[in-house]
């Protein structure tokens, strides 16, 4: 099993015979205010033969139209049914719903979507496509957890314990988005986003073997920029138990979690 950071929450997932795109985002602006800050890891018309896309939810910086235009179209965009069904309208037939507590086949892969806590709308009055998933991706030997964006809550973890853990089974793999917001902003932030410290307290609760972190170096934002939160981590890290699980990609690079 190989993960690459293409940046934000845009990464390829090689799993057995399968390869996933997950939040599909090649885009030198978001909104063209916020600007691209690294380049993504992989060019888009450098990926590798792909067979499904993940979509978590609406919001710009994880659904991309100019992207999803340049993608194949005769694999399957898993995404939750709203943001599926107004794809579908949009001209992206290859859009299939996927709701939480559902799940489908790849090959001997299975990929069951969860709700996550997040409210993914895409425009202020669109509050019936604020649906937003989380994946948990298992082959026989292998099993991956992508969170999407969300926030922690007390089941934040159950996909994987009901899944996995009850399975006697490990998590190989926790992809978790990480943020940083200014005080004033924390404790609205956190209630639908991961900071640091609460990526590393779900990373313990998932009980993987190595945590992949994601949503950082790649846009700025209005309030921080976009190496706040891995700045934050990294000090984090300095003096955290849970430090040696922990890898972080850099634009480009590879995690093999097959060793």
């Amino acid at each position: 099993m190989r993960i690459t950071y293409i940046g934000h929450a845009t990464l390829l997932l090689q799993i057995g015979d399968q390869t996933i795109l997950t939040d599909p985002n090649f885009d030198t602006h978001l909104g063209w205010v916020l600007k691209r800050v690294s380049l993504p890891g992989i060019a888009l018309d450098a990926l590798p033969k792909l067979d499904a896309l993940l979509l978590t939810h609406a919001h710009a910086d994880h659904l991309s139209f100019e992207s999803l235009k340049l993608l194949p179209r005769d694999i399957p965009l898993y995404a939750p049914p709203a943001v599926a069904r107004w794809l579908v309208r949009l001209g992206f037939g290859h859009a299939v719903p996927l709701a939480a507590g559902e799940d489908v086949r790849l090959g001997d892969l299975t990929i069951t979507a969860a709700a996550a806590t997040h409210l993914g709308a895409r425009y202020a009055v669109d509050r019936w496509r604020s649906a937003a998933n989380m994946y948990l991706l298992a082959s026989p030997d292998r099993s991956l957890f992508f969170a999407g964006d969300t926030a922690l809550t007390p089941s934040s973890h159950r996909l994987v314990e009901s899944l996995i853990h009850e399975q006697g089974r490990t998590l190989d793999v926790a992809l978790l988005p990480i943020g940083h917001a200014p005080d004033w902003k924390r404790a609205s932030f956190r209630k639908g986003h991961l900071t640091s410290e609460d990526a590393l307290d779900l990373f313990e609760r998932l009980r993987a073997r190595y945590l992949v972190p994601y949503h950082w170096g790649t846009f700025n934002h209005v309030t921080v920029n976009a190496h706040e939160a891995i700045i934050r981590l990294r000090g984090l890290l300095a003096t955290d138990p849970r430090a040696p699980g922990v890898r972080i990609l850099e634009p480009g690079q590879t995690l093999d979690a097959s060793l």
